[in-house]
């Protein structure tokens, strides 16, 4: 895959001027060369084969060449609605689930959370999307939503139909199956869910569910939860 780049402007076939940060790593750090090509991206679900005509210290002037269609997305929404972990372990569960085709993303305000995310952490992880998108080739980003409130979040009717609840406990099932229409997920913190969110997510329409007899660490749950549920773009469940 071409090394790509990341631009908010609207892309048509034509001459472009890119500039910002991307340029200067462009053309200094990465110290590409006029005739070089390279894919450009907006989000808009297309990609943009492009030549380098000139570059500059902080621009980098392109020959757009084509409009190409790369669908590299799951075949129905996925939303991830998660208590963030400590450090890293929100940036490392941003960039994997990029990869692995999320839609959306909430970072979670549950009782148990040690982490009572801000409303900067939208900015922050929009960044870490992009970043993933430029590696793993999607050319739509995954949408993060402000930090919210775990009623807000489980009486919202917005999400998809199929609403899981990860949760720990015997007579539990296994989150299997994925709905083509779409699906959301809710990822409690280490010390999971209390009885009260719990009861208020099942009044909302919210299934209980579980991946194993193991505890999981709360960015291991999502990613596991978002390869079960995106698995089903090979082969959509009814």
């Amino acid at each position: 895959m071409s090394d790509r780049f990341f631009t908010p402007d609207t892309l048509d076939p034509g001459e472009y001027v890119l500039t910002g940060p991307e340029a200067h790593h462009l053309a200094t750090v990465r110290r590409f060369s006029p005739g070089d090509r390279v894919i450009l991206f907006n989000g808009d679900g297309h990609e943009y084969p492009s030549e380098i005509l000139s570059l500059g210290k902080r621009t980098v002037t392109f020959q757009i060449l084509a409009r190409a269609n790369a669908n590299r997305e799951l075949g129905f929404p996925l939303v991830v609605g998660c208590a963030l972990p400590k450090g890293d372990r929100a940036d490392f569960l941003i960039e994997k689930l990029t990869e692995l085709g999320v839609t959306r993303f909430v970072p979670l305000v549950t009782a148990r959370a040690v982490v009572q995310p801000k409303p900067a952490v939208v900015e922050k992880f929009t960044r870490a999307v992009i970043e993933a998108s430029k590696q793993c080739g999607r050319n739509r980003l995954m949408g993060v939503d402000p930090p919210q409130k775990w009623d807000a979040f489980v009486g919202r009717t917005d999400l998809p139909s199929s609403r899981w609840i990860l949760h720990t406990g015997v007579g539990l099932g296994k989150l299997s199956t994925a709905s083509a229409e779409g699906n959301a997920v809710a990822i409690g913190p280490e010390g999971g869910f209390t009885p009260e969110e719990l009861a208020l997510a099942f009044a909302n329409g919210w299934t209980a569910a579980n991946l194993g007899p193991r505890v999981l660490r709360v960015e291991t749950a999502a990613i596991a939860a978002a390869i079960l549920l995106g698995a089903g773009w090979l082969v959509p469940a009814s």
